[in-house]
């Protein structure tokens, strides 16, 4: 298994761009990470790596063997975990990152369930409304709100949802409603500043629809959107997964139903060119009939 382990921290090291990186993500040593790499470079009688004291890069072997190694690595581990798991089910860690507000909604709790059905596996969540490197930080799979534009990320579409506009009956009283897009630059707005144009509030199609915002409060979170607009601080534009306890309780109201906002997939990632774990492929699929389940979009 030498040969392995050697192509393990090789692959780890010429994805992530560092022994620190690589041995965090593969749970060793950065000594023992370098290691692995110089005995694999002893054993094929090349120089795969150019170590700097910031860096690593690949020479053109490097370059080579990165482009196959790491598919040959995944048809290993899917060949031994087909032959294992199917004596004794799934077993290890799955490591996942979701956003904050749309993961303590519903990643945690479909966590919860899926486990129920895989007693042998453990989870490490992280929570972060960040885009974080998977291959960084040794990530299987992450839960993507709105368009994927990295090209090392494949993803598969879980669903779609619509932003809502929503205001606190107390605010409506005071303020009015709008009663179109083009009224919302006249009110008190609350700005999400993970939207991908957090200023641009979009309904429908064409120039009608776009809303050009201003408001006291910038928050990065919908969850705290919510909470402001709940208070009577001004109109929010939000998921529907992160409103609706305040809509069935009354606290807020949504506005302009008529105007629907422009759709957004939800979609969960893992890294181009690798073959998917089966524990992985398994928690997709689960996802996906979950998030049908639940009505949550």
């Amino acid at each position: 298994m030498d040969l392995i382990d050697q192509l393990r921290a090789f692959v780890a090291t010429a994805q992530s761009g560092s022994f620190t990186a690589a041995a965090a993500q593969l749970g060793m040593s950065n000594r023992l990470a370098s290691k692995y790499v110089a005995e694999l470079e002893s054993r094929l009688g090349t120089r795969l790596l150019q170590r700097t004291t910031r860096r690593v890069g690949l020479t053109p072997s490097g370059e080579e063997l990165l482009a196959r190694a790491p598919a040959l690595l995944d048809d290993l581990a899917d060949l031994i975990g087909s032959v294992s798991e199917g004596a004794r089910g799934f077993s290890g860690v799955i490591r996942i990152s979701a956003p904050v507000t749309f993961g303590e909604i519903w990643v945690c709790g479909m966590l919860e369930r899926f486990s129920r059905r895989h007693p042998g596996l453990s989870f490490d969540l992280r929570l972060t409304d960040r885009h974080v490197d998977l291959a960084v930080e040794g990530t299987d799979l992450a839960f993507r709100l709105g368009r994927i534009d990295t090209q090392s990320l494949k993803a598969r579409r879980l669903g779609l949802f619509r932003s809502i506009l929503v205001a606190s009956p107390d605010y409506i009283a005071r303020h009015g409603a709008p009663q179109s897009p083009a009224d919302i630059a006249a009110h008190a707005c609350i700005i999400d500043s993970n939207r991908r144009n957090p200023r641009l509030w979009v309904f429908g199609t064409g120039p009608d629809g776009i809303a050009k915002v201003r408001g006291r409060f910038h928050v990065n979170s919908a969850r705290a959107a919510v909470e402001l607009a709940a208070k009577g601080q001004g109109l929010a534009f939000v998921p529907p997964f992160a409103a609706s306890h305040a809509l069935a309780a009354g606290q807020l109201v949504q506005l302009l139903p008529q105007w629907p906002a422009e759709e957004s997939p939800l979609s969960a990632v893992y890294l181009e060119g690798r073959v998917l774990p089966r524990k992985i492929r398994a928690l997709i699929d689960f996802a996906a009939e979950d998030l049908r389940a639940s009505g949550l979009l």
